[in-house]
C-alpha cells in the first residue's frame, strides 16, 4: 500500500480502523496485510489495489503518488504493422473488446520485485508476460488475458478474434488442464479464421493458445462482459477465477483501455518487443452520469450542520468533478463509481468520509400514518403466542419433498425435487427427532407446531400443523387482525445457547439418604463431582420408607468437542458413587 503514497502511511491498525468505519470491513489483519472484505456495491471499483489506494487517501486526505496514477494517463500513439480484427458477435454480452498485438517478445521468469508482488496477493509466478497481466489486474481491477499468436491462424496477414457465444456441446481445454464442455449460453473467444475457441469469455484462457517461453508475438486482450452472463458461466463450469469475480461484479468498460495501456506498457518493459496491431470495439461509449443533491438534503437525511466547504472538501478528496449554484451541487461521477446514480448516493458518501462517529444521534420521527397490520402476520403472531403458552416449540421444516404437485426448476436438493403439498411429513418426522432426544432438551412431552407455506392444487396456502403424543394434525391458518404492531407480543426469550452435534448419554443414579435431606444439596454434590460434561440434569422420582428418603436424578451427558464413549462417562459415574457413599448416601 506504501509504494502508492509519497507520504508515509499510519501503522496498520490506524489503516485498518480508517477503512472499517468510513468503508470496507477488515476481516483479517496478518504479516502487514489488510484482508478487506469488500462490499458487493463497490465490487466495480475497489476489487484492485488502487481502488483500495484510493479510498484511503480520500478517508486520511493523503494524496496518491503520480507515479500510481501513470496507468490513468494516454500513451503515446503507435503504427501498427500486422492489423488485429475483432468482431463482437454478441454486444449485449460484450460492451468492449480490445485487442493489442506485440511482436518479439521474450518470455522468461519475472523480476524479482514483481514476483514478489504477486506472492503477496497469494499468487504464483508464472512467467513474466502472464504475471505482468495478473499484477495489471490486481492493481487497478480490469482483467486482461494475453494469447500467443503464433498459435492462432493468419488470413492475409491479419488475425481475427471472435466474441461469440458457445455452440453446444463445443469443448475447450483450458489452462487448467481440464475439458470444458460448453453451452449455447456461454460466451467464447475465438480465433475465427480457424473457428476454435481459444478462451471463455472472462472466466478461463485456453490451452490452444497458452503462452509459453517459446512465444515470440502476442495478442492482450482487454475487454467488459456481461456480469450476469460471467455470473452464470462460471457457477455452471464450477469455475470461478480472479477474472470472473471482477466481472461478476460490473466493472466500467472505460477501464479496458486503461487496463490495455498498463498491461502493454508494463510487458514492454518486462519483455521487450513492439506493438504491431490494434483493435477496439466499442460499439456503446460509457455515458457520463451526473447526480445533483442540495446542501440541506445532505444535512436533513443525515441530521448535521455541514457547510458548503465541508461537502466540497469530501468531493475533493474523493475525486469528484462537481459544480455548485447556491445550494445545489451537481457532481459528474468518475466513469468506475458506477455505484453513483442518486441524490441518496452523494449523501452516503458525505457521511462515511466525514465519518459517521461525527453524525450526531437522534430519536427518528415516527411515521405520519400507521401501518396497516398484514392480517397473515397477525394471524400467525397469535397463534405462535397460544401454542408457546400451552408448551409447543416451533419449528421450521424443509420446503422440499419427493412427490407434490410442483416441481423445481432448478433443483437443490436431487432426492426431493418438489415444493410440499403439506406440513404433516415435516412435522412428523421433527416429532419423532425431538422424542429420542427428549432427555436431553428436559421436557416430559414433545410439542410441536409449525407455520408455513404449502403447494398444492395450484395454489400457495399458509397452513397450521401441530405434533404431540396424540399424532399430527394440520389445518389452514385462519386470517385475523389486530389493532396495530405495537400490540402484537413480543418473544420473552433472554438469551439462546448453541447446541452440539455430537450424541448424548443418559445415566441414572437413586440412593438413599436420611430424611430431611434437601434434594437440591444432593444434586448440587453430583454436579460438582460429574464436571462439565453434565448438559441437564433433574430429579426423576422420590419416595419416602421410614426414615429414609429415596431420590433418583438423571444426568444427560454431552461434549462439544467429541462423541462421548460408555467407558468414559462410566468412570465418572464410578467417582460420583463414591463421593456420595462417602457422604453417608446408600446407591440403589
Amino acid at each position: 500500500m506504501q509504494t502508492y503514497f509519497e507520504t508515509p502511511l499510519p501503522p496498520e491498525e490506524v489503516l485498518s480502523d480508517a477503512l472499517t468505519f468510513h468503508a470496507f470491513e477488515i476481516e483479517s489483519v496478518e504479516n502487514d496485510a489488510l484482508d478487506v472484505k469488500v462490499t458487493p456495491n463497490r465490487g466495480h471499483d475497489c476489487l484492485s489495489y488502487l481502488g483500495i489506494a484510493k479510498e484511503v487517501s480520500a478517508i486520511l486526505n493523503i494524496p496518491i503518488a503520480p507515479a500510481a496514477l501513470e496507468a490513468w494517463n494516454q500513451m503515446q500513439q503507435f503504427t501498427f504493422s500486422i492489423p488485429v480484427n475483432v468482431h463482437v458477435d454478441e454486444p449485449g454480452l460484450c460492451s468492449r473488446y480490445i485487442a493489442w498485438s506485440i511482436k518479439g517478445v521474450k518470455v522468461g521468469p519475472s523480476p524479482k520485485w514483481l514476483a514478489d508482488r504477486l506472492a503477496a496477493m497469494d499468487q504464483q509466478s508464472i512467467n513474466n508476460v502472464v504475471d505482468a497481466t495478473n499484477y495489471v489486474m490486481f492493481n487497478i481491477g480490469q482483467p486482461l488475458h494475453a494469447f500467443d499468436a503464433g498459435k492462432l491462424k493468419m488470413k492475409k496477414n491479419i488475425f481475427e478474434i471472435q466474441v461469440r457465444k458457445a455452440k453446444e456441446g463445443e469443448k475447450l481445454l483450458a489452462l487448467d488442464n481440464k475439458e470444458y464442455s460448453l453451452k449455447d449460453s456461454m460466451l467464447v473467444i475465438v480465433d475465427a479464421n480457424a473457428d476454435v475457441p481459444v478462451g471463455i469469455a472472462g472466466v478461463k484462457g485456453g490451452m490452444p493458445a497458452s503462452i509459453t517461453e517459446n512465444t515470440k508475438d502476442i495478442i492482450i486482450e482487454s475487454a467488459n462482459f456481461n456480469g450476469v452472463s460471467i455470473r452464470k458461466t462460471a457457477q455452471a463450469l464450477k469455475l470461478r477465477t480472479d477474472a470472473s469475480q471482477r466481472f461478476e461484479q460490473v466493472i466500467s468498460p472505460e477501464l479496458a483501455a486503461i487496463g490495455m495501456r498498463a498491461a502493454a506498457k508494463l510487458i514492454l518493459e518486462l519483455a521487450g518487443g513492439e506493438l504491431a496491431g490494434f483493435a477496439d470495439v466499442y460499439p456503446h461509449v460509457q455515458e457520463k452520469t451526473k447526480v445533483s443533491v442540495t446542501l440541506s438534503k445532505i444535512n436533513d437525511l443525515l441530521g448535521t450542520e455541514f457547510t458548503g466547504a465541508d461537502v466540497e472538501d469530501v468531493f475533493k478528496r474523493l475525486g469528484f468533478t462537481y459544480s455548485n449554484t447556491g445550494e445545489m451541487y451537481e457532481v459528474e461521477a468518475p466513469f468506475a463509481r458506477l455505484d453513483l446514480t442518486i441524490p441518496e448516493d452523494l449523501v452516503e458518501e458525505v457521511g462515511r468520509i466525514k465519518g459517521y462517529e461525527n453524525i450526531p444521534s437522534i430519536e427518528m420521527r415516527g411515521a405520519d400514518v400507521k401501518p396497516e397490520v398484514n392480517s397473515d402476520y397477525a394471524s400467525a403472531e397469535k397463534v405462535r403466542e397460544e401454542l408457546v403458552s400451552r408448551g409447543f416449540s416451533e419449528v421450521f421444516t424443509s420446503v422440499f419433498t419427493e412427490k407434490g404437485d410442483r416441481a423445481v426448476a432448478n433443483k437443490i436438493d436431487g432426492d426431493r425435487p418438489y415444493l410440499r403439498a403439506s406440513l404433516v411429513e415435516g412435522l412428523k418426522a421433527a416429532y419423532e427427532r425431538n422424542l429420542r432426544n427428549r432427555d436431553l432438551l428436559g421436557l416430559d412431552e414433545i410439542r410441536l407446531f409449525e407455520i408455513g407455506t404449502v403447494w398444492k392444487k395450484g395454489k400457495e396456502v399458509t397452513m397450521l400443523a401441530m405434533a404431540d403424543k396424540s399424532g399430527v394434525q394440520e389445518e389452514p391458518l385462519v386470517p385475523g387482525e389486530i389493532d396495530g404492531y405495537e400490540n402484537l407480543p413480543s418473544s420473552s426469550a433472554e438469551n439462546y445457547k448453541p447446541f452440539s452435534k455430537y450424541p448424548f448419554i443418559v445415566r441414572d443414579v437413586a440412593m438413599w439418604v436420611p430424611a430431611g435431606t434437601d434434594a437440591d444439596e444432593v444434586l448440587k454434590i453430583i454436579l460438582e463431582t460429574a464436571g462439565d460434561l453434565v448438559v441437564r440434569s433433574g430429579k426423576f422420582d422420590e419416595f419416602k420408607k421410614g426414615d429414609k428418603t429415596s431420590y433418583a436424578f438423571r444426568l444427560i451427558f454431552q461434549s462439544f468437542e467429541k462423541t462421548l464413549t460408555d467407558q468414559e462417562v462410566n468412570e465418572i459415574m464410578d467417582i460420583v458413587h463414591k463421593v456420595l457413599t462417602k457422604k453417608g448416601y446408600e446407591i440403589r
